[in-house]
């Protein structure tokens, strides 16, 4: 992306050029700033070759290790310097620290597409692009955004550490302390099911440096991978995404300078909230909100069809897919079979190749895992 498409720096200032034309272009106009909106399911000149890009780095430098290394639960070392040297590591970061320099949508146009091909290698991206590299340039210190930023963007992958055995459902009830000691902070405590944590060279680490204040007392600190003191635990074994490690981390008086403070003390709860909010884009609702979120979706996308079919209308272009599309398909008033199979789409796939097995040799068994 850095060397190809130095352009993709911005977003829709200009409507692609099918848009172009005097009469609907005026009404695309937003009453906020002026600029062109584009229809939701449109990409510009430079969304699409973005979209290319990735799609072939996915095809042909990630897709011949995905069964590798879905067995042997363990990322490929030349994929993850393929997303490095592709620019995917550190899309929004900006230029002048290594990185693309592209937008948010640009991060989310990245990994589904390597989410097409393999899941884990998504979660990489997903990662360090909406959550650390996100964190670190909104709450960072300009010292913290050179130190780290650059590395983020050219060679180390990262993660984050919230979630504790002990705390269940509740985050921010978490025993990881962190002590001021002088000019320094010592934490101890453990994480479970960090994400990427064999690969990752950096970590964002919530801990509590005041209980007094309970959970306005956590604190978010930027701990390097190989802090002494730092021990990582064996990856779960896991159903799906198993490239992508999940390990135990382990603190043992690791020694933090307070200038590794990623934004106020205390704020760390904050920080944590708005930025999974934000990375929840690019993994979509999960777990078991499913149900809720699934109903939810169905009627987002009906309106969502029903508002870039009248901007399509507007903007000349043809629209007979989508008015032939009718929305109360996506949500009929009664239980359907034909319109709401029983079994995922993934899974009626998996049955249709000659009836065969859901055995590991077929790659769509990997989507239903």
């Amino acid at each position: 992306l850095r060397r190809n498409f130095p352009s993709c720096l911005s977003s829709w200032k200009t409507p692609p050029h099918a848009l172009s034309s005097s009469q609907p272009e005026a009404q695309f106009k937003a009453a906020t700033n002026g600029l062109p909106l584009a229809p939701l399911q449109t990409f510009s000149e430079e969304e699409m070759m973005i979209k290319s890009t990735v799609k072939k780095f996915a095809q042909e430098q990630v897709a011949p290790f995905v069964s590798k290394m879905d067995e042997d639960s363990k990322m490929e070392n030349s994929v993850i310097q393929g997303l490095f040297q592709q620019g995917l590591m550190g899309i929004e970061i900006d230029p002048k620290y290594g990185g693309t320099g592209a937008s948010f949508f640009s991060s989310i146009l990245v990994i589904e597409e390597l989410a097409k091909v393999d899941a884990s290698v998504a979660l990489v991206c997903e990662i360090q692009n909406t959550l650390i590299n996100r964190m670190i340039g909104k709450y960072g210190t300009e010292e913290q955004k050179a130190t780290y930023l650059p590395k983020l963007a050219t060679e180390k992958a990262s993660s984050i550490c919230i979630s504790e055995a002990g705390a269940g459902s509740d985050s921010f009830a978490m025993k990881t302390r962190a002590d001021k000691k002088g000019d320094y902070y010592i934490i101890n405590g453990s994480k479970m099911w960090i994400s990427c944590a064999e690969i990752a060279g950096l970590f964002l680490v919530m801990a509590n440096a005041d209980f007094s204040a309970g959970y306005k007392g956590i604190t978010c600190f930027l701990v390097d991978g190989d802090s002494e003191g730092l021990h990582i635990g064996k990856p779960e074994n896991k159903l799906g995404i198993r490239a992508s490690s999940t390990c135990p981390i382990t603190f043992e008086n690791v020694k933090v300078p307070k200038t590794n403070i990623l934004g106020q003390v205390g704020h760390g709860y904050k920080y944590a909230i708005r930025s999974l909010n934000e990375s929840r884009i690019g993994i979509a609702a999960q777990g078991l909100q499913h149900q809720v979120a699934h109903m939810a979706t169905q009627l987002e996308a009906a309106r969502l069809l029903t508002y870039n079919t009248a901007r399509l209308l507007e903007a000349g272009r043809p629209i007979i897919k989508e008015a032939l599309t009718d929305p109360l398909l996506l949500y009929p008033p009664r239980p359907s079979p034909a319109r709401h199979p029983p079994f995922p789409p993934c899974t009626v796939t998996n049955l249709s190749p000659l009836d065969a097995p859901p055995v590991l040799p077929l790659p769509v068994e990997s989507v239903i895992r």
